[in-house]
């Protein structure tokens, strides 16, 4: 009898995989981090030298960049891996930076310049559209254009001039805040920049222009709405004469157009409302306020794309229109979060968008080469430029109070930048509808790297050769705000009386409607105050020297503390303004508002920096916090708490004391002590023991009492 088989053991437990690789399901974000890593670090690398940024512009460092990067992409995968996609700009790409354009637009420059930025960016794209079109299709029918494969009849001629013609806000910006040029020229030539979206960019039509929907990724096609009125008369007076010309060509053209253009800005218009509205109530919530902020921006520019209305149009009217409100109704750390955000995210997208420009020119099989176009591209857009900034100045010049002179005529005609708004738009043409399309892109990309470099490298030098008059940026002071207010009313009244309704009558009509209904219904009571102009000085001189008080070691203050280095004498002090001694920034202490008296006894010294000493060293028992903890509300800390009721307690000391007090009167003490100072001086000269009473002192001891309690 043979013995049972052995029963088979338990297998043998398979290798434990303690790693996995797993890059397909990180890909995408990890491609993204490191290109803005890469973005980032380059610009670190070009900052390093001061003498390379301050001639060559960024934009053209980071075109170069990617021209190197793309370069290498090629060599290495045998194919252009990377491309500056339209879905990828239009919809990531091109809102952080019109958004920081508009949000930090000085509002009151834009809106002074209204006439002549609508001028330039609605008769001036048309005029350069028309005529630059209008110009390549004439030498394609010369036969200058020797490359067969150029196929292209009047209409994609028409398509691509105005698609080319456009000023590009990303270039302007990247080139023009380098040059620092005044801010007269910059805010004309920014704002013509961001208005021409209304003819450039506008709503679907395609079964009237060749454009492609990229696999519908995009909410809604490019088009050009006036194009289509110019074509239809153009082809009309060509073909059938000026007698065949119909007027509702004419009236669908302009149609388009206001209903571009003014639909976005009403999209723009009615999202700052909602964004206003909705930061007047979140005092209790103050860390989602910039959340808001950007969210409700960005909707605006999704809802006018969803509606075939100007996206750019949208976002820009909403950051002009809110940050008034926005502003008044968020905390101090809610408005840093959103200006270093946006300027992060703005600065962010416009690195990448450069660098993808120099990456995207590598790939060849997207483009073929005419020289006959490419040169003749270049030519017309800066000569029809050129002739059309002269033309329309000479027109506005007659109704602008400051001219604009030849210079700076020049400037503009020169400052036209193309950039990624073209070629994204040129991408978008459909190559089974528009044969050209090859050749389009490829003289398109040439602009945009003629214009970002050539003419971003030349332009400085050219502004400072010209002398033209260059940007000064600090915070207008109290007397040039008294006057602009002062000449602003005056004008509105002078306009009033011979009874023209002009800018300045409209504009007076317009800010006494926000105060009146606007600024109650948006912002809150507590940020809705009048106050006056040399309040508001006031409060911010004591804020200046809040500040500088802590820094300077606490609230503790020594005797030898009390005492200013750069003290006037009695003579020079009454010579001496008011204002000029409070605007002195050499110490952290300032003089009163009050007539102060220099004269101060022993006892009056020592009882005054007793008292500091008390103050400082007895606050702490005298109010107690209790610990919270919330998740909706960053609480501060407990020394900015006590610095803010410090504060608070000497500026409503001091407040009291300054309504109460008028100027050049003197209490009964101070007259008594005048006049036993005169009796002083009769008996026999005595040095004089002068003591400052502290900004942020109480008043005198004398006054006050043994410790000066509060």
């Amino acid at each position: 009898m043979q013995p049972p088989a052995a029963s088979p053991g338990p297998a043998a437990p398979a290798g434990a995989e303690l790693l996995r690789w797993q890059w397909r399901e990180v890909q995408a974000p990890c491609l993204v981090a490191a290109w803005i890593l890469v973005a980032s670090l380059a610009k670190i690398v070009f900052h390093l030298s001061r003498k390379v940024t301050s001639i060559v512009p960024e934009s053209c460092l980071l075109i170069l960049l990617g021209l190197g990067l793309g370069g290498i992409v090629l060599a290495v995968a045998k194919k252009a891996e990377y491309q500056l996609e339209p879905n990828m700009f239009f919809l990531f790409l091109l809102p952080p930076i019109v958004l920081d354009s508009g949000y930090f637009m000085p509002s009151r420059l834009f809106f002074d310049n209204i006439g002549a930025i609508l001028t330039y960016a609605v008769v001036g794209t048309l005029w350069n559209s028309f005529t630059t079109g209008a110009a390549l299709w004439g030498l394609h029918q010369a036969g200058l254009m020797a490359d067969p494969g150029v196929e292209a009849g009047l209409m994609d001629f028409l398509l691509f001039g105005s698609l080319i013609s456009a000023v590009d806000p990303v270039a302007v910006l990247a080139v023009f805040e380098e040059v620092h040029v005044n801010e007269t020229l910059f805010i004309i030539v920014f704002g013509e920049s961001l208005l021409n979206d209304a003819v450039t960019v506008g709503p679907s039509c395609p079964q009237v222009l060749p454009l492609s929907r990229q696999g519908n990724t995009l909410p809604s096609p490019r088009d050009l709405p006036c194009l289509q009125v110019l074509y239809k008369v153009f082809n009309s007076f060509v073909e059938l004469g000026p007698a065949h010309i119909h007027a509702t060509d004419y009236v669908k053209g302009v149609a388009s157009f206001f209903l571009v253009s003014l639909g976005g800005t009403a999209v723009g218009l009615l999202f700052a409302f909602l964004l206003a509205l909705i930061t007047r109530f979140t005092k209790r919530v103050r860390i989602i306020e910039p959340l808001f902020v950007f969210l409700l921006a960005y909707v605006a520019y999704l809802a006018a794309e969803m509606v075939s209305l100007s996206s750019i149009l949208a976002v820009t009217f909403c950051g002009i229109c809110c940050k008034k409100y926005v502003e008044a109704n968020i905390s101090q750390k809610s408005r840093t979060t959103v200006k270093y955000t946006m300027k992060t995210l703005a600065s962010s997208s416009e690195t990448i968008i450069f660098m993808f420009l120099g990456i995207s020119a590598v790939d060849t099989s997207k483009w073929a080469w005419d020289t006959a176009l490419v040169l003749g591209t270049l030519i017309f857009i800066l000569l029809f430029r050129a002739v059309g900034v002269v033309l329309q100045t000479c027109v506005l010049n007659h109704f602008r109070l400051i001219p604009l002179d030849r210079i700076d005529q020049v400037v503009m005609s020169y400052g036209g930048l193309r950039g990624a708004v073209a070629f994204a738009l040129v991408i978008l043409l459909d190559r089974a509808k528009v044969k050209a399309k090859d050749y389009f892109v490829a003289t398109t990309i040439v602009v945009v790297f003629f214009t970002v470099i050539v003419q971003g490298l030349t332009i400085k030098p050219l502004v400072t050769w010209l002398k033209v008059k260059r940007s000064d940026h600090h915070k207008p002071t109290l007397n040039e705000e008294l006057h602009e207010h002062a000449f602003d009313h005056i004008l509105a009244a002078v306009e009033d009386i011979v009874g023209h309704h002009g800018y300045h009558y409209w504009r007076d009509k317009w800010e006494q409607f926000d105060k009146k209904y606007l600024s109650q219904l948006l912002m809150r009571k507590s940020a809705y105050r009048l106050r006056d102009e040399i309040w508001d000085v006031y409060y911010k001189l004591n804020i200046r020297d809040a500040i500088s008080f802590v820094d300077q070691g606490g609230h503790v203050l020594s005797a030898a503390k009390l005492a200013l280095p750069s003290m006037p004498s009695c003579t020079s002090m009454s010579e001496s303004s008011v204002t000029n001694l409070l605007r002195e920034s050499g110490s952290g202490a300032c003089l009163d508002l009050q007539v102060i008296d220099t004269v101060r006894s022993r006892r009056d010294k020592e009882d005054a920096a007793m008292h500091h000493v008390l103050r400082g060293s007895l606050y702490k028992p005298r109010r107690r916090y209790k610990a919270s903890y919330s998740r909706h509300f960053i609480s501060p800390d407990k020394q900015e708490r006590q610095d803010k009721e410090i504060f608070r307690q000497n500026m409503k000391r001091r407040l009291e004391t300054f309504k109460s007090t008028k100027h050049n009167v003197c209490s009964s003490k101070s007259k008594a002590r005048l006049k036993e100072k005169g009796r002083k001086k009769a008996s026999g000269p005595q040095p004089p023991a002068p003591l400052l009473s502290l900004r942020f002192g109480l008043p005198e001891a004398a006054d006050r009492g043994p410790l000066g309690a509060s």
